[in-house]
């Protein structure tokens, strides 16, 4: 029997209707995957962010062929590694995640740069994944400061060789072996044109460790290539290739640094503001310094690095010394204590040569600031 019109239009709204229930319940089965669809970066030096609390970057810098990795919830593996560079010479990328700072690229609420004399503890963990066909090493890097810096590269590096594939070694020469929290290593200390590298070697690889960054920190003081007075600004983990490296992965990273009250009487938080006049030549700077924490901060001192060629000549309402390079501004006796919400200021009139900049970061009792 031939079905009438009306006929028709039902079965097609019965069918209409299933389909749409179909496709809400399709929707519902595929909605939680795709959130979880890792990112891809392939660009040089591409990044994103992941927990809300680490960086993870492509950082290819030694070649121009191609370099991409797939970054999960947890961390990231490098999906294409192309070229290779001599095994005699620097690697070709760093892919990593950190806590800190890199190049002004800050990990979300970090508490580095962080005085070194102010850090009572920081545990760390790590895992990998690693390849048989390339040549690379699987590294934990630890960067430190004379100054709260946030850009370019730190006067120190300590790397700590998880692994290592193919003829490669470390900056330097080996200066003998140590026992760093709880396991040996060989050590390796020179520079690389841009900064002094101290390298801990594992004899064997290292899959996952979780250890405190700080048994490190304290064999670079010990051997002169740091002081409490400098700063750590920031600790990474990833590798080092030269050839290939697709498949490598960090699995998981952690990264926590517990920092004492640095002389403040409570947490320290701060925010600065840098006000300038400029000429030909010469400057002045007011800076006003505001506690943003909850408790009052005692006998401050705000350390932060004048751009090179600028030279301090006066100060006011602090003494700063010295007046050039890393400098520190003092509390003097009539404004040693900030109040919660409460502002400081003090200035200074300078000189400088070429183009005039503003310093990079400011840190308060060993507390990086947030600048306004």
């Amino acid at each position: 029997m031939r079905p009438s019109k009306h006929h028709v239009r039902g079965t097609r709204g019965l069918l209409g209707v299933l389909l749409t229930a179909l496709a809400a319940l399709a929707a519902l089965l595929t909605v939680a995957p795709a959130a979880q669809a890792d990112t891809t970066i392939c660009e040089q030096y591409g990044s994103t962010t992941i927990q809300n609390r680490y960086v993870v970057q492509n950082n290819r810098w030694g070649t121009s062929d191609t370099q991409c990795i797939s970054v999960t919830d947890s961390g990231f593996r490098v999906t294409q590694a192309d070229g290779s560079v001599p095994t005699n010479g620097a690697p070709k990328s760093y892919p990593s995640v950190f806590n800190g700072c890199h190049y002004t690229n800050c990990s979300p609420g970090t508490n580095l740069p962080a005085r070194l004399g102010t850090i009572s503890s920081a545990p760390t963990s790590i895992s990998y994944t690693y390849v048989s066909n390339a040549v690379y090493d699987a590294a934990y890097d630890i960067w430190l400061d004379p100054t709260p810096r946030t850009d370019g590269v730190s006067r120190t590096e300590i790397m700590v060789w998880f692994n290592k594939v193919g003829p490669v070694q470390p900056v330097g020469s080996q200066v003998g072996t140590a026992t760093v929290a709880g396991r040996q290593w060989q050590v390796w200390s020179g520079n690389n044109g841009s900064n002094d590298v101290l390298s801990f070697v594992a004899p064997s690889a290292i899959t996952s460790w979780s250890f405190d960054v700080m048994d490190f920190v304290r064999q670079a003081v010990s051997r002169g290539l740091a002081q409490d007075s400098w700063y750590l600004t920031s600790v990474q983990a990833g590798f080092e290739p030269w050839q290939n490296g697709a498949g490598l992965a960090v699995n998981s990273f952690s990264s926590t640094v517990n920092t004492g009250s640095g002389g403040s009487g409570g947490s320290t938080a701060c925010k600065v503001a840098y006000a300038t006049n400029v000429w030909p030549g010469g400057f002045t700077a007011d800076v006003t310094v505001t506690n943003t924490g909850s408790s009052p901060v005692n006998g401050w001192k705000l350390a932060f690095t004048l751009p090179s060629g600028q030279q301090i000549s006066s100060a006011w309402g602090a003494t700063v010394t010295p007046s050039s390079g890393a400098v520190t501004a003092s509390a003097l006796a009539h404004n040693a204590q900030i109040a919660p919400g409460g502002q400081v200021s003090f200035g200074f009139q300078g000189s400088y040569g070429g183009t005039f900049a503003k310093p990079a970061g400011f840190s308060l009792n060993g507390t990086a600031c947030t600048t306004a």
